[in-house]
């Protein structure tokens, strides 16, 4: 794998590009970088680029956390892909479904095997394998994969409740997003690429305070208690996707300023598995080297404590990776944007 470090990360600016595309057997599908003048370069850095040679859906998954912009992050990668991503028209108020042009995006909270109700009483939270159904979950995934068109259950995050189904029919590129999109080896298998979004638990803590205390009125006490109760659950069966991933983006506190606790300052790290067919890191002027830049602070516009860049190769859960590192200013919502445009 590369890994790269900075205050600001590589994003994809430009829209899929399909080639020789007939209904669903599109030929090609690129994703790419380019800066904003349509050129290939800028900076020193290659693009990143994923390209595959497919007959039917490309199929992405996306895991994180509850509350670490999974969705965000989605809505700006659809909208880059081809398209606003808005709900189903004409369906559910309530659905969890994205559509676009090119891509639709489901959440695998719709896999949810038991209500809220149920899981109070069985004493298991959603991130519980035991509260989510793999088997159907492997079942309709594969089915789009393969072009055929399904009926998806819809979990109601208003009522708690499961929702009757929604039709889904298959797109040109299918996102998984939610909490297990790699847990299960069989749903693993059919990805054609994966993303983790790692968050550190000192920058969600504070993300985390900043919505729930702001928008939604709940105490410290009370966030502090919710965060500790489902740490369990989320080491066990949420962080160990991340070593299945082909790219993981982790959002770390900083390290310019010593002792900061309110989380505006944060760094961000690319990581990226090499040999991943269809696949082509980004790297920092030079393929291959390790790299250190702190740009001209007269040069910038963004505040102090200003940008630092880090590139270089590693190793990640045993493979071979590399990774750019961006330590800059950032607001929750900035990472989210960066992230996904």
């Amino acid at each position: 794998m590369a890994i790269s470090s900075a205050h600001t990360t590589t994003s994809l600016h430009s829209p899929c590009t399909t080639v020789s595309n007939a209904g669903f057997r599109q030929k090609q599908v690129i994703f790419f970088t380019s800066n904003r003048r349509g050129g290939r370069r800028h900076g020193g850095a290659r693009t990143f680029q994923i390209s595959c040679s497919v007959e039917k859906p490309v199929v992405i998954g996306l895991a994180a956390d509850s509350g670490c912009g999974k969705s965000t992050f989605m809505r700006r990668l659809t909208s880059v892909f081809g398209g606003a991503a808005e709900p189903p028209k004409g369906g559910n108020p309530d659905s969890n479904t994205l559509i676009s042009d090119t891509t639709t995006v489901i959440c695998l909270d719709d896999y949810h095997s038991l209500d809220r109700t149920g899981r109070k009483e069985k004493g298991v939270t959603a991130l519980d394998p035991r509260a989510n159904n793999f088997d159907l979950m492997y079942e309709q995934v594969k089915a789009i994969k393969e072009g055929q068109t399904i009926e998806k259950p819809i979990y109601n995050h208003v009522t708690g409740l499961l929702d009757p189904p929604e039709v889904i029919t298959p797109p040109k590129i299918f996102v998984i997003e939610g909490l297990h999109p790699m847990f299960d080896e069989r749903v693993r298998d059919l990805l054609d690429f994966s993303i983790y979004l790692d968050i550190s638990d000192e920058v969600k803590f504070a993300w985390k305070i900043q919505r729930d205390m702001a928008e939604r009125g709940h105490s410290l006490e009370s966030i502090q208690a919710s965060i500790e109760a489902r740490k369990p659950d989320f080491d066990a069966f949420i962080d160990p996707q991340k070593q299945y991933a082909d790219a993981v983006i982790e959002v770390l506190p900083t390290q310019l300023i010593p002792d900061d606790n309110e989380g505006k300052v944060l760094r961000v790290k690319l990581i990226m598995k090499e040999g991943v067919k269809h696949f082509n890191p980004v790297y920092l002027f030079d393929e291959g080297s390790s790299i250190s830049w702190v740009p001209c602070g007269r040069k910038l516009t963004c505040s102090y404590p200003g940008i630092k860049f880090a590139y270089g190769p590693d190793t990640y859960f045993g493979h071979e990776v590399i990774h750019l590192c961006l330590f800059v200013f950032f607001s929750q919502e900035k990472v989210c944007l960066l992230l996904g445009n």
